[in-house]
Parts: C-alpha cells; structure tokens; sequence
C-alpha cells in the first residue's frame, strides 16, 4: 500500500473515532441534566405540577390552602400574625375533619388560577368567585357564598349610578371579576388596577382614582371600618357565588369537598361561620340570607 493511501486511511480512521467521541459525550451531557431516576427529557418537562390526591394528602398530613391575607373579614392576618375570616373559618373545618394540619399560602386575585392550576396549593379558598373562564381552568367545588359586585366612593362625591363612573377612574384589582366586568361591560371608564387589595384601598383613600370595585361584601365591610366613604352602588351586575376550586382532574379531593360542604349544610355551618366572622362587621348593614349558602344549594 503506497504511503499516501495509507495516510488517508489513518485519517479516515481518526475522524470516526473523534465524531463516535462527539456522540458519545452529548449523550452523557443529557443524562447529567436529568433528575435521576428520569427518563424523561429536559425539553418534555412540563411546568405544571400535578396535584395530590385526596389520599396523599391525608398521607402527608397536610393540606395547603391558597388565602388571602390583606382582604378583612374574608382571609388576612391579625395583629398578631394569625389567619383570620370566613374563608379561614372554612379552612380550618376541612383540615379538622380531613384529620391533617393546614399550611396556609397568601395570594393575590392575579395569581388564583395559576397557584391551584400548577399545584404550588391544593386548595383555593380566597375568595373565589365562581366564572366560566375560571372553570376552564380549575375544578369549582359546590357555592358556600353568594355575591355581586358594588362600587364605594368617598362620601364628598359618592358614585351612585354605573353612569356617574364615565370619563372617571375606576379603581380594581387585577384579575377579578369587577376587572372583567367593567371592561366589557363600560369601557369607556378608565380602569387603574392594582395586584393587591391593600394597595386598591390606599390608592382610594390618596384620591388617585374617583372609586373602587370588587365584591359588595368585600366593599361593605371596608367601608363600615373607614368613615368619609360609601358603598354607592350595592349591588352590580349578576349575583355570582364563591366556592373552592382544585386543580382540574383531581376527582378524589373535589368529591370530598363537595361531600363536605353537603354535610355542613345539615348543621347550619356557614351560618356559624357568618355569626362568627362576618356579623361583627357587618352588624345590621347586611343580611345574612344574602350571602350565606348552606349545603351548597343556591335559593
């Protein structure tokens, strides 16, 4: 074999040894990226967690509630760093007769969806109006609350009429239904959103926006507690109810919450959970029938 010839071999030979190499360390590149006992590869990995079933949860001895924290007297936190409100009362009543503790988790309207939909909770109890997108998007348990949107305002210039809000700015917080309402409904209001409550009511009480909306329950009890302002407008749009929701799927844990709220109702639960709650804000101002659903049985 002439000497050429023999040097192109050897070059050939090289080459495939050094591509054989290539393939060899991208292949132990993947395996290093994987968790392990994977087979899964990273570029399939979805970022939805899934969602634990009624019976590891018991398992685990735990239940994670999504609440929120700045929104009296439905879920917040007292003075002294506890969870209190309605929703609360609730949680606590589903993690005693779940037999587990519960692990609250704050959130804000904005984030409701996603915390229950990728499972960072198990259980959304914030305040949950019951919508058709929503439903899209989790599974809603039965109602244990009815509700409708009202507008407060200060009491120097109270909005009475949806009307009175044209070419004025309307204050909400993000993703909720007063957000959704009034952007289909009357776009011509100017819309100022906020992520958290806390900051809607202040950006109302420093004169930046001409009123708020959100839950007429919601807007009654804070105005109760915060002389110079006035629910206005009471009652908007249709009456809705609030209800749990989990993740979409999860059967086992969506069968017993509605098992659980049927139950409640035989011993008048919501209407304990009002008279506990929500009748030291409400006083007079409100009636308890228009709010509170036992057995989750709307009337």
């Amino acid at each position: 074999m002439k000497k050429n010839q023999r040097m192109r071999n050897w070059m050939i030979l090289v080459g495939m040894a050094l591509l054989a190499l290539g393939v060899l360390s991208g292949c132990g590149g993947d395996a290093e990226n994987q968790p392990e006992g994977s087979t899964q590869t990273p570029a399939n990995t979805s970022e939805s967690a899934s969602f634990r079933t009624l019976d590891e949860i018991k398992e685990s001895g735990k239940v994670v509630i999504g609440v929120f924290s700045d929104k009296a007297p439905f879920g917040y936190v007292d003075e002294n760093g506890e969870y209190q409100g309605y929703d609360i009362y609730f949680a606590e009543r589903i993690a005693q007769d779940l037999g587990v503790e519960v692990e609250y988790v704050s959130t804000d309207p904005a984030s409701r969806v996603e915390y229950v939909a990728t499972g960072k909770v198990d259980i959304i109890l914030a305040n949950f109006t019951v919508t058709p997108e929503r439903a899209e998007q989790v599974d809603f348990a039965l109602p244990y609350m009815k509700v409708s949107l009202g507008v407060v305002s200060p009491d120097d210039n109270v909005i009475t009429n949806v009307e009175e809000l044209n070419g004025k700015t309307l204050i909400v917080a993000k993703g909720t239904t007063a957000e959704t309402y009034f952007e289909r409904n009357y776009p011509e209001v100017t819309l100022q959103k906020y992520d958290q409550y806390a900051d809607a009511y202040n950006a109302l009480i420093d004169g930046r926006g001409d009123a708020f909306s959100t839950d007429n329950t919601e807007v009654l009890a804070w105005a109760l507690s915060n002389p110079g302002f006035t629910v206005g407008i009471d009652t908007l749009g249709d009456v809705d109810t609030i209800a749990p929701a989990v993740q979409k799927g999860n059967e086992t844990l969506l069968n017993w919450l509605n098992e659980e709220i049927r139950l409640l109702g035989e011993e008048n639960f919501f209407h304990a959970n009002y008279e506990a709650t929500l009748a030291p804000v409400y006083g007079e101002a409100a009636d308890p029938e228009s709010l509170v659903v036992e057995g989750g049985v709307v009337e």
